[in-house]
């Protein structure tokens, strides 16, 4: 497993909340925490962006994937709307995380609580080459469960 070098500017106001980190050491994300001054209350099927006090500085090539804790998911109903969600390498703001409560209970996300998960990943620029037609392959334009199930 490669490494790369991210740079992270944490909140002085929030600096008892921990970094992001792995918890195991085969983990492929980093959890990252809840910066709020206050108890936020995530009611059912609604929608908020939930700070990590910390802002990065990923190595050109690269993004931070914000995707969801599968123990979140399964035992609170509570996910992210836009996952994965990309910090591009050039973006210096805070993080965020777009929570939602797709269950039937009030959520309460509290200072420091695990809310997601980021992962680095590579990158490749495209370059679009505008053609008459495509290729021809098996699957062709079959899609949306065409193997069946």
């Amino acid at each position: 497993m490669s490494e790369i070098k991210v740079k992270i500017l944490k909140d002085k106001n929030f600096i008892d909340i921990k970094l992001p980190n792995y918890q195991t050491p085969n983990s492929s994300g980093m959890d990252l925490y809840a910066a709020v001054e206050n108890a936020i209350i995530l009611k059912p099927g609604e929608i908020k962006l939930i700070p990590t006090g910390i802002k990065l500085s990923i190595p050109k090539g690269y993004e931070g994937q914000i995707r969801p804790r599968s123990g979140l998911a399964l035992k609170n109903s509570v996910g992210i709307l836009n996952s994965p969600g990309t910090i591009d390498a050039d973006y210096r703001g805070e993080v965020g995380v777009v929570m939602f409560n797709f269950g039937k209970e009030d959520f309460v996300i509290s200072r420091g609580d695990r809310i997601a998960q980021i992962v680095f990943c590579k990158v490749e620029k495209a370059q679009l080459i505008e053609v008459d037609e495509l290729d021809s392959t098996k699957r062709n334009e079959g899609g949306f469960g065409h193997t069946g199930k």
